[in-house]
Protein backbone atom coordinates (compact mmCIF):
# COMPACT_ATOMS: atom_id res chain seq x y z
CA UNK A 1 0.00 0.00 0.00
CA UNK A 2 1.57 3.25 -1.13
CA UNK A 3 1.25 6.60 1.24
CA UNK A 4 -0.50 8.16 -1.64
CA UNK A 5 -3.63 5.89 -1.86
CA UNK A 6 -3.52 5.25 2.36
CA UNK A 7 -6.18 8.10 3.31
CA UNK A 8 -8.55 6.36 0.75
CA UNK A 9 -8.39 2.93 2.68
CA UNK A 10 -10.04 1.95 5.65
CA UNK A 11 -8.11 2.47 8.65
CA UNK A 12 -6.50 -0.69 10.25
CA UNK A 13 -9.40 -1.00 13.60
CA UNK A 14 -12.17 -1.04 10.56
CA UNK A 15 -10.04 -3.81 9.00
CA UNK A 16 -9.17 -5.61 11.47
CA UNK A 17 -11.57 -5.46 14.51
CA UNK A 18 -12.91 -8.45 15.82
CA UNK A 19 -10.48 -10.59 13.61
CA UNK A 20 -9.07 -12.57 16.46
CA UNK A 21 -10.99 -11.86 19.42
CA UNK A 22 -10.93 -14.12 22.27
CA UNK A 23 -14.49 -15.36 24.04
CA UNK A 24 -12.73 -14.79 27.09
CA UNK A 25 -11.30 -11.20 26.65
CA UNK A 26 -14.98 -9.70 27.85
CA UNK A 27 -14.09 -11.28 31.29
CA UNK A 28 -10.76 -9.97 32.01
CA UNK A 29 -10.74 -6.04 33.87
CA UNK A 30 -7.07 -5.99 34.18
CA UNK A 31 -7.18 -5.65 38.29
CA UNK A 32 -6.51 -8.95 39.48
CA UNK A 33 -4.17 -11.78 38.25
CA UNK A 34 -4.46 -12.97 34.51
CA UNK A 35 -4.25 -16.57 35.12
CA UNK A 36 -7.26 -16.15 37.14
CA UNK A 37 -8.63 -15.59 33.92
CA UNK A 38 -9.95 -17.55 31.56
CA UNK A 39 -7.73 -16.82 28.17
CA UNK A 40 -6.46 -19.13 25.91
CA UNK A 41 -3.84 -18.08 23.93
CA UNK A 42 -3.00 -21.32 22.62
CA UNK A 43 -1.45 -21.52 18.97
CA UNK A 44 0.33 -18.20 19.60
CA UNK A 45 3.60 -17.82 19.58
CA UNK A 46 5.57 -15.09 22.18
CA UNK A 47 9.17 -14.14 21.65
CA UNK A 48 10.11 -12.18 25.19
CA UNK A 49 13.90 -10.78 25.65
CA UNK A 50 15.29 -10.43 29.10
CA UNK A 51 13.72 -13.43 30.57
CA UNK A 52 16.17 -14.16 33.39
CA UNK A 53 14.15 -12.45 35.88
CA UNK A 54 12.23 -9.51 37.10
CA UNK A 55 9.46 -8.50 34.18
CA UNK A 56 10.86 -10.82 31.48
CA UNK A 57 10.45 -14.14 33.34
CA UNK A 58 6.62 -13.71 34.68
CA UNK A 59 6.06 -12.74 31.59
CA UNK A 60 7.34 -15.93 29.75
CA UNK A 61 5.52 -18.17 32.53
CA UNK A 62 2.32 -16.69 32.43
CA UNK A 63 1.35 -16.72 29.05
CA UNK A 64 3.08 -19.91 28.75
CA UNK A 65 0.80 -20.87 31.79
CA UNK A 66 -2.27 -19.71 29.69
CA UNK A 67 -1.11 -21.93 26.38
CA UNK A 68 1.17 -19.82 24.32
CA UNK A 69 4.12 -21.23 22.89
CA UNK A 70 6.49 -18.91 24.44
CA UNK A 71 10.25 -18.64 23.46
CA UNK A 72 12.25 -16.89 26.65
CA UNK A 73 15.55 -15.07 25.65
CA UNK A 74 18.56 -14.81 27.43
CA UNK A 75 21.92 -13.54 27.38
CA UNK A 76 24.95 -15.77 27.98
CA UNK A 77 22.95 -18.92 28.36
CA UNK A 78 25.95 -20.90 28.31
CA UNK A 79 24.44 -24.12 26.17
CA UNK A 80 21.35 -24.09 28.70
CA UNK A 81 23.62 -24.10 31.17
CA UNK A 82 22.73 -20.73 32.84
CA UNK A 83 21.05 -21.23 36.25
CA UNK A 84 17.78 -19.17 35.27
CA UNK A 85 17.88 -20.83 32.32
CA UNK A 86 17.64 -24.13 33.44
CA UNK A 87 15.09 -22.79 36.05
CA UNK A 88 12.52 -21.86 33.63
CA UNK A 89 13.23 -25.36 31.75
CA UNK A 90 12.57 -26.98 34.88
CA UNK A 91 9.07 -25.41 35.69
CA UNK A 92 8.46 -25.57 32.01
CA UNK A 93 9.00 -29.53 32.15
CA UNK A 94 7.11 -29.87 35.61
CA UNK A 95 3.77 -28.07 34.09
CA UNK A 96 4.52 -29.03 30.93
CA UNK A 97 4.70 -25.26 29.07
CA UNK A 98 5.29 -25.12 25.79
CA UNK A 99 8.30 -22.63 26.50
CA UNK A 100 11.67 -22.56 24.94
CA UNK A 101 14.99 -21.03 25.88
CA UNK A 102 17.09 -19.22 22.92
CA UNK A 103 20.03 -16.80 23.52
CA UNK A 104 19.39 -13.20 22.95
CA UNK A 105 22.11 -10.60 23.72
CA UNK A 106 19.83 -7.97 22.77
CA UNK A 107 23.53 -5.28 21.91
CA UNK A 108 24.75 -8.46 19.48
CA UNK A 109 23.34 -7.92 15.78
CA UNK A 110 24.47 -11.65 15.26
CA UNK A 111 22.43 -12.74 18.02
CA UNK A 112 19.77 -11.24 17.91
CA UNK A 113 19.33 -12.69 13.87
CA UNK A 114 20.13 -15.86 15.10
CA UNK A 115 17.63 -15.60 18.31
CA UNK A 116 14.99 -14.31 16.22
CA UNK A 117 15.37 -16.78 13.77
CA UNK A 118 15.40 -19.84 16.03
CA UNK A 119 12.08 -18.27 17.27
CA UNK A 120 10.35 -18.14 14.07
CA UNK A 121 11.64 -21.83 13.31
CA UNK A 122 9.66 -22.91 16.59
CA UNK A 123 7.06 -20.77 15.42
CA UNK A 124 6.57 -22.34 11.89
CA UNK A 125 6.91 -18.40 10.52
CA UNK A 126 6.09 -15.22 11.75
CA UNK A 127 5.90 -14.30 15.60
CA UNK A 128 2.60 -13.39 16.42
CA UNK A 129 4.23 -11.29 19.81
CA UNK A 130 7.24 -9.89 20.32
CA UNK A 131 7.96 -8.69 24.38
CA UNK A 132 10.87 -6.08 24.40
CA UNK A 133 11.92 -6.27 28.15
CA UNK A 134 15.47 -6.79 28.13
CA UNK A 135 17.29 -3.61 29.98
CA UNK A 136 19.33 -2.49 32.38
CA UNK A 137 19.10 0.20 34.88
CA UNK A 138 21.88 2.61 36.26
CA UNK A 139 21.93 6.02 38.64
CA UNK A 140 24.21 8.82 38.64
CA UNK A 141 24.44 12.66 37.14
CA UNK A 142 23.93 12.92 33.76
CA UNK A 143 27.70 14.90 33.69
CA UNK A 144 29.20 11.88 35.17
CA UNK A 145 28.27 9.87 32.31
CA UNK A 146 31.10 8.56 30.17
CA UNK A 147 30.44 7.56 26.57
CA UNK A 148 31.67 3.74 27.58
CA UNK A 149 28.41 3.89 30.01
CA UNK A 150 26.38 5.82 27.99
CA UNK A 151 27.14 3.26 25.19
CA UNK A 152 25.89 0.56 27.14
CA UNK A 153 23.01 2.17 28.33
CA UNK A 154 21.26 2.85 24.83
CA UNK A 155 22.81 -0.40 22.95
CA UNK A 156 20.60 -2.28 25.67
CA UNK A 157 18.00 -0.29 26.73
CA UNK A 158 16.91 1.28 23.19
CA UNK A 159 18.59 -0.50 20.44
CA UNK A 160 18.65 -3.51 21.07
CA UNK A 161 14.74 -3.25 21.10
CA UNK A 162 15.26 -1.68 17.62
CA UNK A 163 17.89 -5.03 16.88
CA UNK A 164 14.75 -7.48 18.13
CA UNK A 165 11.94 -5.56 16.41
CA UNK A 166 13.94 -5.65 12.78
CA UNK A 167 14.50 -9.00 13.04
CA UNK A 168 10.95 -10.03 13.66
CA UNK A 169 9.19 -7.24 11.37
CA UNK A 170 9.68 -8.68 7.84
CA UNK A 171 8.00 -12.04 8.29
CA UNK A 172 5.30 -10.09 10.57
CA UNK A 173 4.58 -7.63 7.78
CA UNK A 174 4.53 -10.12 5.44
CA UNK A 175 1.81 -12.46 7.22
CA UNK A 176 0.08 -9.05 7.69
CA UNK A 177 -0.13 -9.39 11.81
CA UNK A 178 1.52 -9.12 14.75
CA UNK A 179 2.08 -7.17 18.02
CA UNK A 180 5.23 -5.81 19.64
CA UNK A 181 5.10 -4.95 23.32
CA UNK A 182 8.36 -2.52 24.71
CA UNK A 183 8.47 -2.58 28.20
CA UNK A 184 9.42 1.12 28.94
CA UNK A 185 9.09 3.17 32.36
CA UNK A 186 7.34 5.90 33.80
CA UNK A 187 10.34 7.81 33.60
CA UNK A 188 9.94 7.64 29.47
CA UNK A 189 7.50 10.47 30.18
CA UNK A 190 9.20 12.81 32.82
CA UNK A 191 12.35 13.13 34.73
CA UNK A 192 13.68 12.61 38.04
CA UNK A 193 17.69 13.66 38.42
CA UNK A 194 20.34 11.48 38.91
CA UNK A 195 18.53 9.01 36.57
CA UNK A 196 19.08 11.06 33.00
CA UNK A 197 20.70 8.17 30.61
CA UNK A 198 17.83 5.83 31.97
CA UNK A 199 15.26 8.41 31.41
CA UNK A 200 16.91 9.22 27.72
CA UNK A 201 17.11 5.51 26.55
CA UNK A 202 13.07 5.13 28.06
CA UNK A 203 12.06 8.39 26.08
CA UNK A 204 13.74 7.07 23.06
CA UNK A 205 11.62 3.96 23.38
CA UNK A 206 8.36 6.18 23.51
CA UNK A 207 9.48 8.03 20.38
CA UNK A 208 10.70 5.26 18.41
CA UNK A 209 7.50 2.73 18.40
CA UNK A 210 4.86 5.19 18.38
CA UNK A 211 6.46 6.12 15.47
CA UNK A 212 6.43 2.78 14.14
CA UNK A 213 3.35 2.39 15.24
CA UNK A 214 2.02 5.12 12.67
CA UNK A 215 4.74 3.43 10.37
CA UNK A 216 3.06 -0.12 10.52
CA UNK A 217 -0.73 0.99 10.68
CA UNK A 218 -0.78 -0.36 6.95
CA UNK A 219 0.99 -4.05 7.90
CA UNK A 220 -1.25 -5.00 10.42
CA UNK A 221 1.23 -4.99 12.60
CA UNK A 222 0.45 -3.24 16.16
CA UNK A 223 2.51 -1.82 18.64
CA UNK A 224 1.93 -0.98 22.56
CA UNK A 225 4.28 0.70 25.39
CA UNK A 226 4.18 -0.69 28.58
CA UNK A 227 4.79 1.99 31.44
CA UNK A 228 5.48 0.54 34.54
CA UNK A 229 6.12 2.46 37.62
CA UNK A 230 8.08 1.25 40.21
CA UNK A 231 8.70 -2.40 40.85
CA UNK A 232 10.82 -4.75 43.57
CA UNK A 233 12.78 -6.38 40.26
CA UNK A 234 16.13 -7.40 39.84
CA UNK A 235 17.16 -4.25 37.79
CA UNK A 236 18.11 -1.87 40.50
CA UNK A 237 19.81 -4.74 41.89
CA UNK A 238 21.94 -5.18 39.31
CA UNK A 239 22.11 -1.23 38.73
CA UNK A 240 24.48 -0.71 41.41
CA UNK A 241 26.95 -2.94 40.04
CA UNK A 242 27.04 -1.10 36.60
CA UNK A 243 27.06 2.01 38.72
CA UNK A 244 30.30 1.09 41.05
CA UNK A 245 31.93 0.05 37.40
CA UNK A 246 30.75 3.08 35.73
CA UNK A 247 31.55 5.32 39.36
CA UNK A 248 34.76 3.65 39.38
CA UNK A 249 35.86 5.23 36.32
CA UNK A 250 34.95 9.24 37.06
CA UNK A 251 37.41 11.23 38.48
CA UNK A 252 37.22 13.23 41.94
CA UNK A 253 36.52 16.92 41.19
CA UNK A 254 33.21 15.65 39.36
CA UNK A 255 32.38 13.74 42.17
CA UNK A 256 32.69 16.41 44.49
CA UNK A 257 30.50 18.35 42.64
CA UNK A 258 27.67 16.04 42.48
CA UNK A 259 28.08 14.15 46.13
CA UNK A 260 24.12 14.95 46.60
CA UNK A 261 22.76 14.00 43.87
CA UNK A 262 25.12 10.66 44.34
CA UNK A 263 23.49 9.88 47.21
CA UNK A 264 20.39 10.47 46.11
CA UNK A 265 20.79 8.02 43.02
CA UNK A 266 21.96 5.52 45.45
CA UNK A 267 19.24 5.74 47.28
CA UNK A 268 17.02 5.08 44.54
CA UNK A 269 18.60 1.84 43.73
CA UNK A 270 18.20 0.45 47.27
CA UNK A 271 14.87 1.58 47.64
CA UNK A 272 12.15 -0.77 48.63
CA UNK A 273 8.65 -1.09 47.00
CA UNK A 274 5.42 -2.76 47.43
CA UNK A 275 3.90 -3.34 44.76
CA UNK A 276 3.79 -6.46 42.32
CA UNK A 277 5.49 -6.98 39.27
CA UNK A 278 2.83 -9.56 38.56
CA UNK A 279 1.09 -6.34 37.26
CA UNK A 280 3.38 -5.91 34.05
CA UNK A 281 2.32 -9.71 32.41
CA UNK A 282 -1.12 -9.50 33.61
CA UNK A 283 -1.33 -5.90 31.53
CA UNK A 284 0.07 -7.98 28.68
CA UNK A 285 -1.98 -10.85 28.39
CA UNK A 286 -4.86 -8.65 28.36
CA UNK A 287 -3.73 -6.36 25.68
CA UNK A 288 -3.03 -9.52 23.99
CA UNK A 289 -6.35 -10.60 24.54
CA UNK A 290 -7.72 -7.70 22.86
CA UNK A 291 -9.49 -8.38 19.26
CA UNK A 292 -6.92 -7.21 16.65
CA UNK A 293 -6.68 -3.47 15.72
CA UNK A 294 -8.55 -2.63 18.93
CA UNK A 295 -5.42 -2.93 21.26
CA UNK A 296 -4.05 0.42 23.18
CA UNK A 297 -0.81 2.03 21.81
CA UNK A 298 0.50 2.79 25.08
CA UNK A 299 -0.63 1.48 29.09
CA UNK A 300 0.72 2.72 32.47
CA UNK A 301 0.71 0.08 34.88
CA UNK A 302 0.87 0.56 38.50
CA UNK A 303 -1.14 0.87 41.31
CA UNK A 304 -1.76 4.71 41.54
CA UNK A 305 -0.47 5.91 37.55
CA UNK A 306 -2.33 8.94 37.78
CA UNK A 307 0.85 10.51 36.71
CA UNK A 308 1.77 8.48 33.73
CA UNK A 309 -1.95 8.68 32.87
CA UNK A 310 -1.95 12.57 32.92
CA UNK A 311 1.30 12.83 30.82
CA UNK A 312 0.03 10.22 27.88
CA UNK A 313 -3.66 12.56 27.92
CA UNK A 314 -1.62 15.87 27.55
CA UNK A 315 0.52 14.27 24.36
CA UNK A 316 -2.26 12.66 22.81
CA UNK A 317 -3.86 16.14 22.23
CA UNK A 318 -0.25 16.99 21.03
CA UNK A 319 0.12 14.32 18.47
CA UNK A 320 -3.84 14.62 17.33
CA UNK A 321 -3.12 18.43 16.36
CA UNK A 322 0.15 17.59 14.59
CA UNK A 323 -0.84 14.54 13.17
CA UNK A 324 -4.35 14.18 12.92
CA UNK A 325 -5.25 15.69 9.40
CA UNK A 326 -4.12 15.68 6.28
CA UNK A 327 -1.85 12.74 5.19
CA UNK A 328 -0.83 11.56 8.39
CA UNK A 329 -4.59 11.45 9.20
CA UNK A 330 -5.17 7.75 8.70
CA UNK A 331 -1.97 6.54 10.40
CA UNK A 332 -2.90 8.54 13.47
CA UNK A 333 -6.27 6.90 13.50
CA UNK A 334 -5.79 3.74 13.48
CA UNK A 335 -3.08 3.49 16.32
CA UNK A 336 -4.91 5.90 18.60
CA UNK A 337 -7.24 4.85 21.26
Amino acid sequence: MTDRNLAAQPNRRTLLAGASALAAASAFTGAGNAQDAAIDFSGRTVLITGTSSGFGRLTALTLARMGATVVASMRNLDGGARPEARDLMTIAGNEDLDLHVVEIDVTDDALVASGVAEAESIAGGALDVVVNNAGIGAAGPVELADMEFTRLMFETNLFGYLRVARAALPKMRENGAGQIFNVSSQLGRFVIPSVGMYCSTKFGIEAMFETMAYELAPHGVEITIIQPGGYPTKIWQSGRLYTDEWMARVDNERKAAYETHIQMATGMMTGEYSTNPIDVPNAIAEIMAMPAGKRPLRRAVHPNPAASVGANAALAQVQAAVLGQGAYGPWHAAVTD
